[in-house]
C-alpha cells in the first residue's frame, strides 16, 4: 500500500481535516525529537621521528614523506567527521607522547585543527630515538587521563630505535581495551635509507650504518673486561625476532606491520595500514570507535510535511483500483 493510500485509509474527510489541524497546532509548541547519533572523540598521535621523513609514498604523482602522507589523510578525515565529534592532536618522539591540545568539537574548530595539523613536523623531535612501545603506552596514559577517555589513534611506521630484544620488551600495567582505538601503520614495504636532519629540520644527508645502533643493548653484552658477556642467563634469542628488527640494516626503514599488529592485539586496539589517504576517514568512523550522542531534532518539519500530505488526500480524487472498470459517460 502506498503512502497516499495509507493516508486516505485514516478515515473520512472530516477526520483527516481534524488531524491536519492537530498537526499544525502541534508545531506551535516547537516540539523536538530526541535521537541517538554516532559521534567520535579521539586523540590522534603522530610519530614525528626521523624515519617518518622517509619518502616512500606519493601524492598527486610526487614522492612525499610518511609524515606528509599521514597529515594529508588526517586532513581529509577531519573534513568527514560528523558535527558533534571531537578531535585532538598529539605527537610522539623519543619514548613519550605529548598532548598538543585536548579534543575539541570538529565543526566549530575545523580551521584551528587544520592549521595545527599543518604545523606538526620533524622539527618537534629532539632526539634520534624512537621507542614505539613506550610511546604507545604513554599515549594510552594520556587518553585515560582525559575526561570521557577518548579513543586513541596512533600513527607510526613502527620503527623501534634502538631495536628491542624479544626477552626484554617494556613492561606495562595497562589492561587491554581500557582505551579503544587503532594503530595506523604508514610506510612502504621496501627498506629505504632514513634522512638525517638538524634540530631545525634542515636535511643533513642520510643515516649511515655505522651511525645507528644495529642491535638491541642487551645483545651487546655487559661493559666488562670480557667483551660481549651476556647480560642475561635465560639463553639466546634472535634480536628483535617478531619485532621487525633488521640487525645490520637498522639505518634502513620500512613499515614494521607485523610488529604494529602485535602491539595492537596486546593493547586491545585495531590496526589499519594506510595505503590510500581517503581510506582513513572510514577507519576513524568505524562502529567500534563510535559513541552515542543524544541529539535534539526540530519536529516541526516532519509534522508540517505530514499535515501537507493529508491535505493532498482531501482534494485529490481517489485512485481507481486495478481492474475496476470506469463508468462510461453518456
Amino acid at each position: 500500500m502506498t503512502l497516499y493510500e495509507r493516508l486516505r485509509s485514516l478515515g473520512s474527510r472530516r477526520l483527516r481535516l481534524a488531524l491536519v489541524v492537530l498537526l499544525l497546532a502541534a508545531t506551535f509548541a516547537q516540539p523536538v525529537i530526541h535521537l541517538e547519533r554516532p559521534r567520535y572523540e579521539m586523540i590522534v598521535v603522530l610519530d614525528v621521528t626521523q624515519s617518518m621523513d622517509v619518502h616512500d609514498h606519493e601524492l598527486a604523482g610526487r614522492p612525499v614523506s610518511r609524515l606528509s602522507f599521514a597529515r594529508d589523510a588526517l586532513r581529509r578525515a577531519l573534513e568527514q567527521l560528523p558535527c558533534g565529534s571531537k578531535l585532538g592532536w598529539a605527537i610522539f618522539t623519543e619514548y613519550r607522547s605529548f598532548l598538543l591540545f585536548a579534543p575539541v568539537e570538529v565543526c566549530a574548530n575545523r580551521a584551528e585543527l587544520r592549521a595545527t595539523l599543518e604545523g606538526i613536523d620533524n622539527r618537534m623531535a629532539w632526539t634520534g630515538s624512537s621507542e614505539i612501545a613506550k610511546g604507545l603506552h604513554s599515549a594510552i596514559g594520556i587518553a585515560k587521563a582525559l575526561p570521557g577517555v577518548p579513543s586513541l589513534v596512533f600513527v607510526t611506521d613502527g620503527h623501534e630505535a634502538p631495536p628491542l630484544h624479544p626477552r626484554h620488551r617494556p613492561a606495562f600495567d595497562d589492561k587491554p581495551g581500557e582505551v579503544g582505538g587503532l594503530i595506523v601503520g604508514v610506510g612502504g614495504s621496501l627498506p629505504v635509507p632514513i634522512p638525517k636532519s638538524d634540530p631545525a629540520g634542515r636535511p643533513l644527508g642520510l643515516w649511515a650504518a655505522d651511525e645507528v645502533m644495529q642491535s638491541d643493548p642487551y645483545s651487546l653484552g655487559r661493559a666488562t673486561s670480557q667483551r660481549g658477556e651476556a647480560m642475561t642467563e635465560d639463553g639466546d634469542a634472535a634480536p628483535g625476532a617478531g619485532l621487525g628488527a633488521t640487525p645490520g640494516a637498522e639505518h634502513l626503514s620500512s613499515l614494521r606491520e607485523p610488529y604494529l599488529q602485535l602491539l595492537a592485539a596486546e593493547n586491545g586496539l585495531a590496526f589499519h595500514r594506510l595505503l590510500e589517504p581517503g581510506a582513513l576517514a572510514e577507519a576513524l568512523q568505524a562502529a567500534a570507535l563510535a559513541r552515542p550522542l543524544r541529539a535534539s531534532v526540530d519536529a516541526r518539519v516532519p509534522l508540517s510535511a505530514l499535515a501537507l500530505a493529508l491535505l493532498v488526500t482531501l482534494w485529490l480524487p481517489r485512485r481507481p483500483q486495478a481492474g475496476t472498470p470506469r463508468r462510461e459517460q453518456r
